[in-house]
């Protein structure tokens, strides 16, 4: 076993451990082994990153000229572009994640930086037609002050950036809690934060757990706004944080993405989307697209396909090259899915490929990829979010039929829609509850794209240019024109 590395907290510009001195380890989910301990920080730790930001607030950021503050988000870009490779490997052993595409992705997300920057200039107020005479109305956009962006541990990069770029931009400052499942990629940003030259205060990164961490920073009374991406079960006791100080808050939570085929599909197209859509990432995605629906007439045909093509999925190393899933993060996960499969499979649904624990690793959290028929579309595997590489697969005569199908879930994230029929695409698209559809594809990203769901998905929107907008607060400011002095308010009538 190699040596345990030791990382600390970034807070102020400086690298500091928690004021208890307790430790947090972090597992490398490929063989079950600690490879690093982070700081648990605790109330005072919170407190210092929350004054730290604070300051930097009132004394500089805030009042930076957006091109400045853009000039600095491009220093984080190209810090990312630089070391993507760095970063890429250390996510890949803290969360399990392919290598491959751990590294592409840190490269990637350099762009949603360099869009945020884009944008810090161009946030623009308005002039209100107001009813008053010789009355001038402006609007225009400030910043709200502290943010908390509280990340979980998969796509960690992807969703701080769409946090932590806007906020930035509009002249915020960020106080980042990482997952306490897999941290340590975020404290290995923070060094490229700490080289891009920041002024101090600006980002803080943060280690702990749920509580006391999470709720010291989540009811702190200098923050002003929330941004969580999560489960449903903490965004609760978050927005019930967030009451103490009417904190805003933002959700971008679970999902239990439907996808649908129709029997006019290109059928290549629509294996390859639904394959890379639950079984990448080793289903570990917020909008895998984990309840498939097969209309009857290709029902037998394309799952025999869609079989053929899960069982050659290799599992192995996600640091090896021919590796094409790699391992769950962690045993909960783990457990949690065969407890539903149990439950499916007692209930009537019928395993057709994987259904049990790899035996590549004794150590690490393999699980194959899995495909289960569900003859009732509510059994547990087909409702509930797995976190996992399971696709239930279901089957549909008519279009009503499935769309109603689709929509019978309590989250609403992502979907998919296969169909050579544009009329078609575009009818089931606009009936889906969810706020992102992807037709005759899947599982794409952009900073220019919204992003975010509704129901028990969360609601606000992540990238984008609106989204930006929701990183300030309109201030209305009232001019008089007139020469002659207001009337005398006593003397009126």
């Amino acid at each position: 076993m190699s040596k345990i590395q030791d990382f600390k907290m970034y807070i102020n510009g400086e690298w500091v451990d928690s004021s208890s001195g307790k430790k947090i380890e972090t597992l490398n989910p490929e063989n079950n082994e600690v490879w690093a301990t982070v700081p648990e920080a605790n109330e005072k730790d919170v407190d210092k990153a929350v004054q730290s930001a604070q300051k930097a607030f009132e004394n500089n950021w805030s009042t930076l000229h957006p091109r400045e503050r853009a000039k600095y988000l491009k220093l984080i870009a190209d810090q990312l572009r630089a070391n993507a490779e760095h970063l890429g490997k250390i996510e890949t052993i803290d969360t399990g994640k392919l290598y491959r595409e751990t590294k592409t992705q840190a490269n990637y997300i350099a762009e949603y930086y360099e869009y945020f920057a884009g944008l810090a200039d161009k946030v623009e107020g308005t002039v209100v037609p107001i009813d008053k005479p010789d009355m001038q109305v402006t609007t225009t956009r400030i910043p709200i002050g502290v943010v908390a962006a509280i990340i979980p541990w998969n796509s960690q990069m992807l969703l701080t950036a769409v946090k932590l770029a806007p906020a930035l931009a509009m002249g915020n400052t960020v106080v980042i809690k990482a997952s306490e499942l897999a941290p340590v990629t975020l404290l290995e940003f923070a060094k490229l934060i700490d080289k891009a030259g920041l002024p101090k205060g600006v980002i803080n990164i943060i280690t702990g757990l749920g509580e006391p961490c999470g709720k010291a920073l989540t009811t702190h009374n200098l923050v002003e706004r929330i941004a969580f991406t999560g489960g449903p079960e903490t965004a609760k006791h978050i927005v019930k944080n967030s009451a103490e100080n009417l904190s805003q808050v933002s959700l971008e939570l679970g999902g239990k993405s439907p996808v649908v085929v129709f029997d006019d599909a290109d059928q290549e197209n629509a294996l390859n989307g639904i394959t890379a859509g639950i079984f990448g990432a080793s289903g570990q995605s917020c909008i895998a697209g984990s309840r498939l629906y097969l209309q009857s007439k290709i029902y037998d045909e394309f799952l025999k396909k869609l079989i053929s093509k899960a069982e050659k999925i290799k599992l192995g190393g996600p640091m090896e090259k021919d590796t094409q899933m790699g391992p769950l993060n962690s045993f909960k996960q783990l457990e949690n899915i065969e407890k539903n499969i149990k439950t499916t499979i007692e209930q009537g649904g019928k395993i057709r490929c994987g259904g049990k624990r790899s035996s590549v690793s004794n150590k690490g959290y393999y699980f194959p990829a899995t495909i289960i028929e569900c003859k009732n579309h509510n059994l547990p595997v087909a409702e509930n979010e797995l976190f996992g590489p399971i696709l239930s697969v279901m089957k549909f005569d008519k279009e009503d039929e499935v769309i109603n199908k689709m929509n019978d879930n309590k989250y609403g994230l992502s979907s998919g829609v296969y169909t050579s029929n544009f009329a078609r695409g575009l009818r089931v698209s606009k009936a889906i509850r969810a706020g992102i559809v992807f037709i005759n594809t899947y599982r794409l990203i952009s900073p220019m794209a919204p992003f975010g769901g509704i129901k028990d998905s969360g609601y606000g929107k992540e990238a984008g240019i609106e989204s930006i907008k929701e990183y300030t607060r309109i201030k209305t400011t009232w001019y008089n024109s007139s020469d002659k002095p207001m009337t005398d308010p006593f003397t009126m009538g």
